[in-house]
């Protein structure tokens, strides 16, 4: 599925959101994307999964992600339906992860500063813009790289594996 934009509704967070913040360990039971997702950033926002909308954005300072280095963080993101996480910085480890399972980043400190929650922006990932259609100031991140676009358009680096064995065949 080809991913150009992305519009939706700011959620907002601070610094050193940890993967314990965003699926808290006690639901680390089970590898289900749709129970993680149930449970996605309720220790620091309980009602995120109620409020937000498919498309919806979360924009947070710096180091989002850190902590543990497990995948089920931004597989419980991506399967709750985020469009993108926009952040100052993100931990290395789930940078990667988040490109592996599928899931939309992009590094821009300026709109993770300036954003607000309830903003409705729309994210160009091909261009690399970030526009707050609520005031029309647009920020500009680094687009993603054509691998890295492939890696998410096919759902993360197994669907991508898959696709391209199968191609062979």
């Amino acid at each position: 599925m080809e991913i150009t934009k992305v519009t939706g509704k700011v959620f907002k967070y601070g610094d050193d959101i940890n993967t314990d913040v965003i699926i808290p360990a006690r639901y680390m039971n089970t590898h289900d994307p749709k129970h993680l997702a149930a449970h996605c950033m309720e220790d620091i926002d309980k009602d995120f999964v109620n409020n937000m909308k498919p498309g919806d954005v979360i924009v947070a300072g710096k180091n989002f992600g850190c902590g543990s280095s497990r995948e089920h963080a931004p597989i419980s993101i991506k399967h709750a339906g985020v469009g993108c996480v926009i952040a100052k910085t993100f931990a290395r480890i789930f940078y990667r992860n988040c490109i592996n399972m599928g899931l939309p980043i992009m590094e821009c400190p300026e709109a993770a500063e300036e954003l607000q929650a309830g903003d409705e922006i729309e994210i160009n990932f091909d261009e690399g813009t970030i526009t707050n259609k609520s005031n029309g100031k647009v920020y500009k991140a680094h687009p993603f790289p054509p691998f890295m676009k492939s890696l998410i358009e096919a759902g993360g680096l197994m669907n991508y594996a898959k696709a391209k064995l199968a191609e062979k065949k």
